[in-house]
């Protein structure tokens, strides 16, 4: 066959057809994703290894707000020498504490690392970006759960009884490490827009004071103003102490189980997407 015949039927046929890549190329599964997570979380637990110093905020808030709050607030809200009654009250409302204090670490942290230059790194790896946000989390939880045996420790000491079952008290336990899960999106965000540690722990503190304080976990809302226990009954600290309070002490939970977890679950969604497009785009 002569080129010129060649050449024609080739524009009798058309161009050839490109060969394109299928859609999934370069996306990366699910198995990869957790393995990526995995690595990152065991880097972030290295770094404790190294830094013991860090664990001071996990061993020490737990015993002190324990002792401070029962021996400052116990006699005046349940009255002089009931302090033990105070406890079983307190004590599941810490609980709540805990995660919020320990999710505001993870902001600063985020944004420290962007200072080292470590998470420019990171982004330039093919790895998920959201498994370094989610290996963060990870470990902080892993955190949270020892300032939280730490904290029931405490209680047992001064007193505290579990009312309920072993199943209610891990409940309770598991439910604060749900919804302290999803406070860290929020940190995580301020972590990656506001410029330095400094900025992200005043702003933490904005949020933190009126939901702590204004809240169920010191004294009942009963004896606040109008207004104020208006607000303390749609808090989510609220609704997390009171379940965390029935649970231990066996009464009925009523709805603030699904409050708690209905508000993980829009914090998480409203947040985490933000904070990870962030991520992507923070310079």
């Amino acid at each position: 066959m002569s080129t010129t015949t060649t050449i024609t039927k080739a524009l009798d046929d058309g161009p050839a057809p490109v060969k394109r890549a299928p859609v999934d190329e370069g996306r990366i599964g699910l198995r990869a994703n957790l393995r990526h997570i995995g690595a990152l979380a065991r880097r972030n637990a290295l770094q404790i290894k190294q830094d013991p110093e860090s664990m001071f905020d996990v061993v020490l808030m737990p015993i002190i707000f324990v002792l401070l709050f029962v021996y400052v607030f116990g006699g005046a809200i349940s009255g002089k020498g009931n302090n033990d009654a105070y406890v079983n009250y307190v004590v599941p409302g810490l609980m709540a504490m805990m995660g919020m204090n320990i999710a505001m670490a993870v902001g600063t942290g985020i944004n420290d690392d962007f200072k080292k230059g470590v998470m420019d790194r990171f982004r330039t790896m093919p790895i998920a970006r959201s498994s370094v946000l989610i290996a963060k989390i990870v470990v902080e939880i892993g955190r949270m759960m020892i300032a939280t045996a730490i904290l029931l420790g405490m209680g047992f000491l001064l007193g505290l009884e579990i009312k309920g079952s072993i199943l209610d008290l891990f409940g309770a336990i598991g439910l604060s490490m749900v919804f302290g899960a999803s406070l860290m999106w929020i940190f995580i965000l301020l972590g990656l827009a506001l410029k330095t540690a400094q900025a992200v722990q005043g702003m933490a503190m904005i949020v933190l004071m009126p939901l702590q304080f204004g809240s169920s976990i010191f004294a009942p809302p009963t004896s606040m103003p109008g207004w104020l226990e208006t607000f303390t009954d749609y808090n989510p600290l609220s609704n997390l102490a009171d379940a965390a309070r029935a649970m231990i002490n066996g009464t009925p939970v009523g709805d603030s189980v699904w409050m708690t977890l209905g508000w993980a679950v829009v914090i998480t969604a409203v947040t985490a997407p933000l904070a990870v497009a962030k991520f992507r785009k923070k310079t």
